[in-house]
């Protein structure tokens, strides 16, 4: 995650979440033993980009603290739910608090409250959608993920909520975003997890084809949309649109600024930032397109599925050698049971234990007379080699402290107590082997940005949207009452 994405507004990370901070799939914890704790292995997804952010936003709180009109009209329409000019009002106002220094890179009032207005749409849009899916997200999730934040700023949650009270933000409030970014990033998960496979074969492929680059690149972007189904016309008018906004960048236009005023992407008020990514973690012809491109050239206008694209490449950089260190130990586990109490699993592994350092039996024959781990036992409790958080943060935690032939103290996981013994650690090259998975992120990214993209796509193209003040309305969000998107029945 850059820097810079941690100073930025919650209210606006909210709303314009940027493609370094995608709501990317959550992989399942991967259990390599059944000892092993769970540990979910995240990208990074919006709602902890919106939980950091959260704790930098000292200038906002004037904006939080915007009155509510107890005759609230409605801004807009999106589907079975409305937007009140007072959320409008709360999230623009933000946006100006954050840019406050520099006006000048904002458009003009009436087109940045249709931005904020059409983000806040397609983000309610995603989470009606979460709910009549069955998706479902619980106070105890919400919970956890504001732990995480709090762990992640070296505080607690009662520090953590103080902080955002005396800025001037509702901690219920806090909370509603922080489950609706849960509710999105689920949703996403349920339509690419069904539809994203990749083959070893098309690793196979990708890495002889050599086309596989290695570094990363910092990149930011103009998207001049087209809609769904676009006439002639309409493709035309967003080339001549896009054109024009080249033209003011050669002019001089700073680049952030032009996206903000002109850009439809959602991180468009992010002045278009991508943030450091892998080069397979961007769009294909962007990554090709940077990789001839000299630091802080602007590309010519690009046509892609969504639109029309304009790339800057701010600044790159190589990857070397994966080196990884691995741990060959061995251990003795006692499980905690329904008839094995935790006091009586910590005994029976101390007894253990000075049976080896006070006694000096043998570790591999009490492993295979006590440990209850059916995938070490029979070998002596031999683990094998494995890299440090192979089996969880405690174990790694233990194995930390360890030197050559170290015996642990007695220690807890979820199933039981262990002790561990350290026989030795050693260097890896495992350039090849994460080349490998480099290769299978590229082509599960790619596949999960195109399926995520045309869903957001038909869910907004078939949505019943309208903006209930004239001033908001657009081509893509027409005045309530002169609609031309006819209301569609849902996708299932």
């Amino acid at each position: 995650m850059d820097n810079a994405f941690l100073t930025r507004n919650p209210y606006h990370a909210g709303l314009a979440v940027t493609p370094n901070c995608d709501l990317a799939p959550v992989a399942d914890a991967q259990h390599a033993h059944h000892f092993r704790n769970s540990l979910p292995m995240y990208k990074l997804i919006a709602f902890f980009c919106l939980a950091l952010s959260l704790f930098s936003f000292a200038s906002t709180a004037g904006a939080q603290a915007l009155p509510v009109d107890s005759l609230d009209r409605i801004a807009a329409i999106a589907e079975d739910d409305v937007i009140l000019q007072s959320e409008l009002d709360r999230a623009v106002a933000n946006v100006l608090s954050q840019y406050r220094q520099n006006p000048q890179q904002l458009p003009p009032r009436q087109e940045l409250e249709r931005q904020v207005l059409e983000r806040l749409i397609l983000l309610r849009l995603q989470v009606q959608r979460a709910g009549s899916t069955g998706i479902r997200v619980t106070d105890s999730d919400v919970d956890q993920a504001i732990q995480r934040v709090a762990e992640s700023n070296k505080i607690d949650v009662r520090q953590l909520r103080a902080s955002l009270e005396h800025e001037g933000f509702s901690y219920d409030e806090y909370r509603k975003t922080l489950k609706d970014q849960l509710l999105v990033q689920r949703l996403r998960q349920r339509v690419v997890q069904n539809q994203v496979n990749v083959t070893d074969s098309e690793v196979d492929i990708l890495l002889g084809s050599n086309s596989l680059k290695s570094g990363e690149v910092h990149l930011a972007h103009i998207l001049i949309s087209v809609p769904e189904a676009a006439s002639a016309d309409q493709i035309q008018v967003a080339r001549d649109k896009a054109d024009n906004v080249k033209k003011q960048i050669d002019g001089g236009m700073d680049f952030s600024a032009a996206a903000i005023r002109y850009s439809n992407a959602q991180d468009a008020l992010d002045g278009g930032d991508l943030g450091w990514r892998r080069y397979d973690e961007v769009p294909e012809t962007f990554a090709n397109l940077a990789e001839g491109m000299q630091t802080g050239q602007v590309s010519q206008v690009l046509r892609g599925p969504s639109g029309f694209h304009i790339v800057k490449l701010i600044e790159k950089r190589a990857n070397g050698q994966k080196l990884v260190t691995e741990y060959h130990a061995r251990h003795i586990e006692i499980n905690v049971t329904e008839v094995v109490a935790s006091e009586d699993a910590q005994h029976t592994v101390r007894d253990i234990r000075a049976r080896i350092v006070d006694g000096h039996e043998d570790f591999a024959k009490l492993a295979k007379q006590y440990s209850q781990d059916p995938n070490s036992a029979n070998a002596g409790g031999d683990m094998g080699w494995f890299p440090i958080d192979q089996y969880g943060t405690r174990v790694a935690e233990v194995l930390a402290t360890l030197k050559d032939n170290d015996i642990s103290q007695p220690f807890q996981t979820d199933v039981g107590w262990h002790i561990i013994q350290l026989l030795g650690s050693r260097q890896q090259d495992r350039t090849d082997e994460a080349k490998r998975e480099q290769a299978r992120d590229v082509l599960r990214n790619r596949k999960a940005e195109d399926e995520y993209e045309n869903f957001l796509r038909q869910m907004r193209s078939e949505a019943y949207t309208c903006a209930s003040v004239a001033e908001y309305s657009s081509a893509s969000l027409p005045q309530c009452g002169a609609e031309t998107n006819e209301k569609k029945p849902a996708a299932p």
